[in-house]
């Protein structure tokens, strides 16, 4: 084996151990309509009031206005003994966020104790899961 084809073996080498690392580092993405976790669970900080249970928090990637974008799925659940109307707030490490009411609407009431309310929230231009996610959930007054 001539010394120019060892020179080339270990620049193959080298460049194909870079790329396999640089892919290991890339952020989750999954095919559209695929619900998947948003991030791991130590990259979450939650605070949720005591009248709520946070039943479903997952992402999916569907479209939205015409392009692919990242939808949080969110499920709140009213573990008072009282109707609860709940603030959501989702706030990511790249300065996006995203929230609501839940119920959006009170035309039909408050959510009632035991049940559950559920929306999605789309992120406009994010297709990938974020790093680091706070997610805040307060009662609203009455």
């Amino acid at each position: 084996m001539n010394h120019c084809k060892i020179k080339f073996s270990w620049v193959w080498l080298i460049v194909v151990t870079g790329v396999l690392l640089l892919s290991g580092a890339m952020t989750v993405t999954a095919n559209a309509g695929d619900v998947f976790p948003c991030t791991k669970d130590s990259d979450i900080t939650k605070t949720i009031a005591p009248e709520a249970s946070l039943e479903d928090f997952s992402c999916v990637t569907k479209r939205y206005e015409g392009s692919d974008t990242l939808h949080f799925n969110v499920a709140v659940k009213n573990i008072s003994n009282e109707d609860q109307r709940f603030k959501v707030n989702i706030f990511l490490e790249n300065g996006k966020n995203v929230g609501g009411l839940l119920p959006t609407s009170t035309k039909k009431g408050l959510i009632k104790p035991g049940e559950t309310a559920k929306f999605t929230y789309p992120v406009m231009a994010m297709t990938a899961s974020p790093g680091k996610i706070d997610l805040i959930i307060k009662t609203m007054s009455k």
